[in-house]
């Protein structure tokens, strides 16, 4: 089973966002991760009636009296049969309407729902990057454009636009937000940045959501798994997943007692499980227990004497407390895997930190190269060069940090 493979409608599923859906007397047998889209567009349809009447009348002016009353008409009649369930109907006579007057967003937003509710995500992802123009600063349909582009396997386009569809703010009912960052989640673990996919999930949490899907997927997250041949893993597995995600999510609702109950129950279960070390490490982080996930991290490591990112956790946790006993474990984590850049920033940190500014250059110039949005690796840049006696170089990292740093926060931070 691919992860986020989505099942057809022949036989409807229960929604993996649980109840959230499921109350809704507007969803109809939807399917698995699947808006209700006929909400999303009577919802965001009222965002744009100013919208859209403010464009029909600016076009009234080079409209014949016949075309208008005809785009009336096929207006009417579509949100007639919209409303009735008559979702072929309604998108033809949507065309026809939209043939007259092209600028008319709330009409483009109708027939992309109605063909996303058909499954027809091609064309819904056409007609809904015909509304963004026409209505800009709605994040509602930048989301339901990243939701098309997930069917279609366009993650990397899908991902930009859902995060932009929520920065923008997405309809603020219990609907379309949840199912937003569910599938930004996914997305997220699809490109092994787990990290920012339990942020996501995390925040999914804080929203009430408890779905056996979701906390699968926030166990995925903090245990660092690939949903790639996600489909070998047992259901004893998948179900083990399961409670380190409901311990993770317990941990960033800042239920600490809880969850270090159930992370401790877990680990007395299957010790040997991959990375459970390391997820209850990171729940002690959040709770400021520095000590003791630095234990947690080092049986991490005793379970996989190759376990970069433990030692990665490790050398952040230590990082301006102290430091030079941090320093080890940059080093070994950059040695173990090369390729990876955080390592190498976290390294030319530390390496900054102990005065180490010579050796800390190399270091951050390949962060540097990986992270080239990232403000705070410029800074860290600019001041090795300053303190090696660069004073050119040192300007252009600052003024690099200058820049990034005037600009909204940036997907390409420095993370692993």
């Amino acid at each position: 089973m691919k992860l986020i493979s989505l099942p057809t409608r022949a036989k409807p599923a229960p929604h993996p966002l649980g109840s959230v859906l499921v109350h809704n007397p507007l969803v109809k047998s939807p399917a698995s991760v699947k808006i209700p889209a006929h909400y999303a567009r009577n919802s965001w349809c009222m965002l744009l009636c100013l919208l859209s009447a403010a464009s029909i009348a600016s076009g009234q002016a080079s409209t014949q009296p016949h075309s208008f009353a005809q785009f009336d008409d096929l207006s009417r009649r579509a949100a007639i049969a919209r409303e009735n369930d008559r979702l072929d109907e309604a998108a033809s006579l949507y065309r026809k309407a939209l043939s007259l007057h092209p600028k008319w967003a709330e009409g483009w937003f109708s027939l992309a729902t109605i063909e996303y509710d058909l499954n027809d995500y091609k064309s819904a992802s056409h007609d809904f990057e015909k509304v963004v123009p026409l209505a800009p600063r709605e994040g509602t349909a930048l989301a339901m454009l990243g939701l098309c582009q997930f069917e279609l396997k366009q993650d990397d386009r899908a991902l930009k636009n859902l995060r932009s569809g929520l920065s923008l703010g997405v309809a603020t009912d219990q609907q379309l937000q949840p199912v937003v960052l569910y599938h930004e989640g996914l997305l997220l673990l699809r490109a092994s940045q787990f990290k920012a996919a339990s942020n996501a999930l995390g925040a999914l949490c804080k929203l009430g959501v408890r779905s056996d899907e979701s906390m699968e997927a926030m166990g995925m997250a903090v245990l660092r798994t690939s949903p790639i041949n996600f489909s070998a893993v047992s259901t004893t597995e998948r179900n083990f997943i399961q409670r380190v995600g409901i311990a993770a999510c317990l941990s960033t609702l800042k239920k600490f007692p809880d969850s270090n109950q159930a992370y401790a129950a877990l680990i007395q279960e299957n010790p040997d499980f991959p990375n459970v070390w390391y997820a209850y490490g990171l729940s002690l982080v959040q709770q400021s227990d520095i000590p003791q996930a630095v234990e947690q991290f080092k049986k991490a490591i005793e379970h996989n004497p190759n376990n970069v990112e433990a030692r990665l956790e490790i050398a952040a946790a230590l990082y301006k407390v102290d430091s030079a006993a941090a320093l080890p474990y940059a080093q070994q984590a950059a040695s173990l895997n090369p390729r990876q850049p955080f390592a190498h920033y976290l390294l030319g940190l530390l390496l900054l930190d102990t005065n180490e500014f010579a050796r800390a250059i190399p270091e951050l110039e390949i962060a540097a190269k990986s992270f080239p949005n990232e403000s705070r690796v410029f800074f860290a840049l600019g001041s090795a060069y300053a303190r090696a006696g660069r004073r050119q170089e040192a300007a252009s990292a600052r003024a690099t940090f200058d820049r990034l740093n005037k600009r909204p926060l940036s997907d390409n931070q420095a993370t692993y």
